[in-house]
């Protein structure tokens, strides 16, 4: 039932369209209408744009709907697996993505974009690198034939990682990387944007299944906030790009300089992830999703953390963003690579990674 429930949908597939779609559109706005940008920034506290905080609320609640925290009992199951995914995820990835993007934005780039906004867009790729992806690994598991049992319990952990390790993770990298951390925001982010998200979808999941049941749940109830999570995504994306229509239409090209980085470090960290299941001999079932939530993110949390944190950098958010547009792409061809190379692993799962 979970890999029926979770195969690509059209707008996913689309969703690199989708980004470059909207990203005319909010520009354009922004150009054309910018008493609707100017509108939008009146509804702030604390630096938080409200209009676009609940827009992103009507994201990332619904994918949270879909984690399972009964799963975690299941975690001796897959020992192994779990250990790689935690190590990509939390003691690799963030310091890759950090390295990486120091040395395109920096480094390499230095002559084309200026040195306020490599620092934007390197705050906004820490931001991205230490949000490992919570949602849509289910459909890249999916899509590679992962085994379903281990997927939930990769993700459940995961998030509760992230109430734990994300904040100190991007407040250490941006201090090493000479930007201001705005502690207060940075925590207060956090428990907007996952503490209390994941608290509503946890009451949510617990009354529905116990007065629906599970099929009922999985069948009827998650699959009616699909429409309402696109169009969350939509409208935000038109909102962020509106607000940031004066940096891109000034700078095009840095869409495409901050993409190099970003699918480098996506290739780069998904075949640490996917090698290292190779290297201990994992079957594919768990090899494949454990490559694949290293090397998406959570784009949804980076968006509203970045908006949250630098209101006054667009260049931040804008990082952010660019690994939406990048992102399914470069996962579709991950997850055709990871589909040729079944041969790689053991065709029968051993006792110890037996789900």
């Amino acid at each position: 039932m979970l890999e029926k429930e979770n195969q690509i949908s059209f707008f996913e597939r689309y969703l690199t369209l989708f980004v470059l779609l909207c990203m005319a559109l909010g520009v354009l706005i922004g150009r054309f209408f910018p008493i609707i940008p100017e509108f939008l920034n009146q509804f702030e506290i604390y630096s938080v744009n409200i209009p676009i905080g609940i827009l992103i609320w009507i994201m990332i609640y619904p994918m949270m709907l879909k984690i399972d925290f009964t799963s975690i009992k299941n975690v001796g199951k897959n020992p192994k697996g779990l250990y790689l995914t935690w190590i990509v995820n939390w003691l690799i990835k963030p310091f890759t993505m950090f390295a990486i993007a120091s040395l395109f934005f920096l480094v390499i780039f230095k002559n084309i974009i200026p040195l306020e906004l490599a620092n934007n867009y390197l705050a906004g790729a820490i931001i991205l690198g230490a949000a490992p992806c919570t949602a849509m690994v289910f459909v890249w598991s999916s899509l590679t034939r992962g085994n379903p049992a281990y997927t939930l319990v990769q993700v459940a952990t995961n998030d509760l990682i992230i109430l734990i390790l994300f904040v100190p993770i991007v407040g250490l990298l941006l201090g090493v990387g000479g930007i201001f951390v705005p502690w207060n925001t940075l925590f207060l982010s956090v428990v907007l944007f996952v503490v209390i998200p994941l608290i509503a979808a946890s009451v949510t999941r617990y009354y529905m299944i116990s007065k629906k049941g599970l099929k009922h749940y999985n069948t009827k109830f998650i699959p009616k906030f699909s429409k309402i999570t696109i169009s969350g995504l939509l409208l935000t994306l038109i909102s962020i790009f509106s607000l940031q229509s004066d940096l891109i239409i000034s700078n095009p090209l840095h869409i495409v300089l901050i993409s190099i980085p970003l699918i480098i470090q996506t290739l780069f960290i998904f075949f640490i992830g996917y090698g290292g299941a190779k290297l201990f001999k994992l079957p594919h079932d768990v090899a494949a999703p454990a490559g694949m939530i290293g090397a998406s993110n959570f784009f949804e949390l980076a968006v509203a953390v970045a908006i949250a944190l630098f209101p006054l950098s667009p260049g931040v958010a804008l990082a952010t963003i660019v690994g939406v547009l990048v992102e399914v792409p470069v996962m579709l061809f991950l997850v055709k690579i990871a589909n040729k190379t079944t041969h790689w692993f053991p065709t029968k799962n051993s006792p110890s990674e037996a789900s």
